[in-house]
């Protein structure tokens, strides 16, 4: 019964939210409460939540303090270089956009940050895809697909948690992993590229100086109607103008404003060594991330906005962002406490694993791969790893199949389950790319679950899995 309630519950929340009967935080609060009560367990929601709450909330604390630091790392110019290159290879063709987004994402996702990589490549590339009026969507699936891919890197979370969970080295299981990983990235570049010429096809190609001269005849429109909507005597201001991350130069396109007063070219070295220095802490796990993000966050607002209405401005810039992220952190702790605590994500992972065939035992790593699409994204990484992956794991030893195959075949399912509704990262994606997550569902579950499959046949076609 708990299993059968376990997926309703799931299933209910991702048609409530792709249909737009509901925003993702009613619906990640007020269906768990609902099927917590038709459980027969809504005395002890209470509990669940706190539950969930505490477990989540260091994840909150890390994406407050991570959002104010790199957004202030961007403010200062920490990553204008890399843009710059990008945005040269794009120019203004909707094909180079649409892979520059890509190859952006997975460069950056190299700090095995989700929530980074994400305000980078938004920051960046947004302003393009709205003057080229492009697919936002686009922008968000390609990104997610991206770090996805980069999120099975040692430091970035999954692999260290299927080598804490089977007990073997990390580097044993993403090493050999490598060649079947780098399918998946040229997968998700082919995708861009194909989806990139259906953008071409769509808005057509137009050279720098057309879209901006096409541009300015808009605004100079705009203003000509609002003056004379107001009898002459008033101007309209267009949106979308003024922004750091949304301005153009003579040059052409600016993804960042290489003019705006933030910039510290004269501290450029010592951002970049803080931020070194903050991965590296974090790789070696000298301190807890959210500790990390504090003092990091803390230090470089000191150093680079000394005078304190600098740094209460620089905070206020970025509070939207906070408050959507931690939100969104804090309601799906409901989910996950409700969940686990009622004991159906554990009848669920039980159902799946009884499911599976006699036969199949001597491809459990098969079996494995396959399941890790479903399951890291209906829950969460530590459920799936520390919870399932164990029980597998055993299974394919009866069957002789090795526990480094297992957990080889344990990461492939990333891609997919960077944009679950679980995944703190993805609603800063689509808050800042200001896109419905209901819509980058619809449009990246297919092509990220494609994503997944073309690793694990690389992985299976090279004998690693």
């Amino acid at each position: 019964m708990l299993t059968i309630l376990g997926f309703a519950m799931i299933a209910t929340f991702l048609v409530l939210i792709m249909m737009k009967k509901m925003s993702p935080i009613a619906a990640l609060v007020l269906i768990p409460a609902l099927f917590c009560v038709i459980v027969g367990k809504g005395a002890h929601l209470g509990d669940y939540v706190i539950d969930g709450v505490s477990s989540l909330a260091p994840t909150a604390a890390m994406l407050m303090f991570a959002i104010v630091y790199f957004g202030v790392m961007i403010d200062v110019g920490l990553f204008d270089p890399i843009v710059r290159a990008i945005l040269r290879f794009c120019k203004a063709d909707p094909m180079r956009i649409v892979v520059g987004t890509a190859l952006l994402a997975a460069i950056v996702s190299l700090d095995g940050d989700g929530s980074t990589t994400f305000m980078i490549t938004v920051s960046a590339m947004y302003p393009l895809y709205k003057r080229l009026k492009m697919s936002l969507v686009i922008m968000t699936g390609v990104a997610a697909m991206a770090n996805g891919v980069m999120n099975t890197l040692p430091w970035g979370g999954p692999t260290a948690r299927a080598a804490t969970a089977l007990k073997v080295d990390a580097t044993d299981i993403f090493v050999p992993m490598i060649p079947a990983l780098a399918v998946g990235l040229l997968f998700v570049l082919v995708l861009s590229y194909v989806l990139g010429l259906r953008e071409r096809k769509r808005v057509g190609t137009l050279t720098l100086d057309e879209v901006l001269v096409e541009e300015k005849a808009e605004e100079k429109e705009t203003v000509l109607v609002g003056a004379g909507a107001a009898g002459g005597g008033a101007t309209k201001v267009p949106s979308g103008t003024g922004g750091a991350a949304d301005r153009t130069d003579d040059d052409g396109f600016q993804g960042l404003d290489p003019h705006r007063p933030t910039l510290r070219p004269k501290l450029y070295w010592f951002n970049a060594l803080l931020t070194v220095a903050l991965l590296t802490a974090m790789i070696m796990e000298l301190l807890p991330i959210p500790v990390l993000f504090l003092i990091g966050a803390a230090l470089a607002l000191t150093v680079n906005f000394p005078h304190m209405p600098d740094q209460k401005a620089r905070i206020a810039a970025h509070a939207d962002n906070v408050l959507n992220v931690s939100g969104m952190v804090f309601a799906a702790a409901v989910f996950t406490g409700v969940l686990t605590g009622t004991g159906m994500v554990d009848h669920m992972a039980d159902w799946l694993v009884s499911a599976i065939p006699e036969g199949m035992g001597p491809h459990m790593a098969l079996v494995t791969g396959l399941l890790s699409l479903p399951l890291t994204y209906f829950m969460s990484n530590d459920g799936f790893y520390f919870g399932v992956l164990p029980v597998l794991a055993e299974a394919g030893q009866a069957h002789g199949v090795s526990t480094l195959e297992i957990a080889r075949a344990s990461i492939v399912g990333q891609p997919l389950h960077m944009s679950s509704p679980l995944v703190p990262a993805v609603y800063v994606l689509v808050g800042m790319a200001k896109v419905e997550f209901g819509d980058h569902t619809r449009f990246v579950v297919k092509w990220a679950a494609l994503t997944c499959l073309a690793v694990l046949a690389a992985g299976i076609l090279f004998g690693i899995v």
